[in-house]
């Protein structure tokens, strides 16, 4: 090698340089980069602005259509002025952005279709072979519904509970065992007054209140609901529908709330049985020792003479 090839050409040193600052000012920004993330990595925080809040943008708010049900916001969550990226970018920068919870890119909660508005309550379901529905109004109480949740679980029969809302929200235990079990839960309104007698407002308030106990309780709101004293009207029917609800009323009426004796009952369930019935029974409201003890028996027996005890599908 001559002494002519160790040495550089002007031209090559030029570039040479161009080369070596190019490569300074890339470290020099990658340095600066790291220096100010935090230790775990994660980009900083945008510092808040001086500037005022932003207004909302013009036009009509976005909103569930008439008749829907509002879809339901879990306890804690927050609901944002306005959805979607660009409102949270507005507000927080680039930053901000990027530590928006991935939640908020989830598809909506399933709800279920609004049933139609009846005009009265069903009597009976779709007698699809030997089937019957049996149900329990007023309650729970713990004085009754344990007893009864035993016979049905010993049996392996589920059943529905139209519950009262008040009750319910005095003994969410039994609430929660009724669902665990397998029963339907049923609404009762909140106070068992007499619907006819109320204003709207006063059924909405009856029944709303109910459905939101039951499903902070279960995480489903009820799907059936039925008038205390099977005393229904229009209103009731409408905002019945309007919570999701069917209404279900009884072919079978024990006159347990009579407190006839548990022979009395069970000779009106026996009388009564049929494909398709639905039989009323109350597990609250009074004194149900006779309700509990002709379950005991009857049961056994339908189920001995080919019934199938079940609960109606949505």
């Amino acid at each position: 090698m001559t002494a002519d090839a160790d040495q550089t050409t002007p031209g090559r040193r030029t570039v040479l340089r161009l080369a070596a600052a190019l490569g300074a000012t890339t470290a020099v920004g990658l340095f600066a980069v790291d220096r100010f993330a935090s230790p775990d990595g994660t980009p900083p925080r945008a510092p808040a602005a001086a500037s005022p809040t932003a207004s909302p943008p013009a036009g009509p708010a976005a909103g569930p259509a008439p008749g829907a049900v509002p879809a339901a916001v879990p306890d804690g969550v927050a609901v944002p002025g306005a959805a979607g990226p660009q409102a949270a970018a507005g507000q927080a920068g680039a930053a901000g952005y990027r530590l928006q919870p991935m939640t908020a890119y989830t598809p909506p909660r399933f709800r279920r279709a609004l049933p139609p508005v009846r005009v009265r309550p069903f009597l009976q379901v779709a007698p699809a072979g030997r089937t019957m529905v049996l149900t329990f109004d007023d309650g729970p109480d713990p004085r009754y519904t344990p007893a009864i949740l035993d016979t049905l679980r010993r049996h392996r029969v589920r059943a529905m509970f139209f519950l009262c809302g008040e009750m319910a929200d005095a003994h969410p235990d039994l609430v929660r065992r009724a669902a665990a079990e397998g029963h339907v839960l049923g609404n009762h309104s909140w106070s068992h007054p007499l619907i006819p007698s109320l204003r709207p407002s006063r059924i909405r308030g009856e029944l709303g209140r109910t459905s939101e106990v039951v499903e902070r309780l279960t995480g489903a709101a009820p799907l059936w609901y039925r008038a205390p004293f099977g005393a229904w009207n229009k209103h009731s029917f409408e905002i019945g529908a309007e919570l999701g609800m069917e209404p279900l009323a009884w072919t079978v009426d024990t006159l347990d709330w009579t407190e006839p004796g548990a022979d009395a009952i069970v000779g009106r369930v026996r009388a009564g049985a049929a494909p398709g019935v639905v039989v009323l029974s109350h597990d609250a409201g009074g004194d149900r020792s006779g309700t509990v003890a002709a379950l005991d028996r009857y049961l056994p027996e339908l189920l001995d003479s080919g019934y199938r005890l079940t609960v109606p599908r949505r």
